[in-house]
């Protein structure tokens, strides 16, 4: 199986899958109140990443129960896989949003989640930019011209500006790793599960694949966790902390179907504006640390919001020629 030419996308089109990919980015920044506000509660996120991860495969699994053409789109992937028409690890994006969610848990409680976040945005559009790039798999290249190059420099700008006051002799340098990793695994999950909805036919098939993979990955993460520290859950009662895997199935399926519009690094940059402005208010409205809001974080919403702009806004046309017969 030959990787194809990515369809034209008209103007309109495009706008839409933008605007589609900036209310994935309010649903990321959702899951990551969620699963960091349960993770907190918890006093446990490998156990928080298991619930949110594990949650979401049983909605997945009733729906591919009684949904067909999911089934079916299981049946393709398996026979593609078994003919080589594609490699195996195409099947894995699960993997980078096990550790997305993992990171989650593990993390928001220390930094906050607009600071988690922008975290997120250095790793995932540098390899967005990259895969972008290069082409993966299936997926055919699409060239690093000067504006999308330029976009992704300001949204990494972006990531130091609304970083720079946090950074303090007492912060912890160490839990703004696992974001950093955890954006460079997006990056290439969005890009897999994106290729696998095209095998498949069905963004179903490709979001329960990709949760089965992160579910295996997280349970087995948290069966050396418990081996290690003990198990001593304290369960909170509110039911929406459980609400996170939900909420991932939503955008999960959402990105399998805008990357092949948008190309993985424009929907990452929507995606990640998103994520900024939803991250903004919850830091003001439900803060999970004592920072609050700063200043530079709302500065760092809004140069994403213009690298978004700057990376898809469309080249000048070249005027046609027309010549008359003599």
């Amino acid at each position: 199986m030959s990787a194809s030419a990515p369809p034209a996308a008209t103007p309109g089109r495009l706008a839409a899958a933008l605007a589609a990919a900036l209310g994935t980015g309010v649903l990321v920044a959702l899951q990551t109140r969620i699963n960091g506000d349960l993770g907190a509660r918890l006093g446990d996120g490998f156990l928080a990443a298991f619930i949110s991860f594990g949650s979401g495969l049983v909605i997945l699994g009733l729906c591919v129960l009684v949904w067909r053409p999911g089934r079916d789109g299981i049946r393709r992937v398996a026979g593609a896989l078994r003919s080589r028409e594609i490699p195996w690890w195409l099947v894995l994006g699960g993997v980078g949003g096990a550790v997305f969610v993992l990171g989650q848990g593990l993390t928001v409680g220390l930094i906050g989640v607009a600071l988690y976040t922008v975290a997120v945005v250095c790793g995932q559009t540098v390899s967005s930019l990259v895969l972008d790039h290069r082409g993966l798999a299936l997926m055919p290249p699409r060239p690093a011209t000067p504006k999308r190059v330029a976009g992704t420099m300001l949204a990494i700008i972006a990531v130091g500006i609304a970083m720079s006051d946090r950074i303090t002799p007492g912060a912890p340098y160490g839990a703004l790793v696992i974001p950093l990793v955890a954006g460079l695994l997006v990056g290439w999950q969005q890009a897999v599960n994106g290729q696998v909805r095209t095998v498949s036919g069905s963004a179903l098939t490709a979001t329960f694949g990709n949760f089965l993979v992160g579910t295996i990955v997280l349970g087995v993460a948290l069966v050396v966790h418990i081996a290690v520290a003990g198990w001593h859950p304290q369960f909170p009662a509110d039911a929406w902390l459980y609400t996170g895997g939900f909420v991932g199935c939503l955008f999960i399926a959402a990105q399998a179907v805008i990357v092949r519009t948008t190309g993985v690094l424009l929907m990452a940059l929507g995606v990640l504006a998103g994520q900024l402005l939803a991250s903004v208010l919850f830091d003001v409205l439900l803060p999970v640390s004592d920072d609050g809001l700063r200043v530079a974080t709302a500065v760092g919403a809004a140069l994403v919001l213009a690298a978004v702009v700057i990376a898809s806004w469309p080249g000048r046309r070249r005027p046609v020629r027309v010549t008359s017969a003599s």
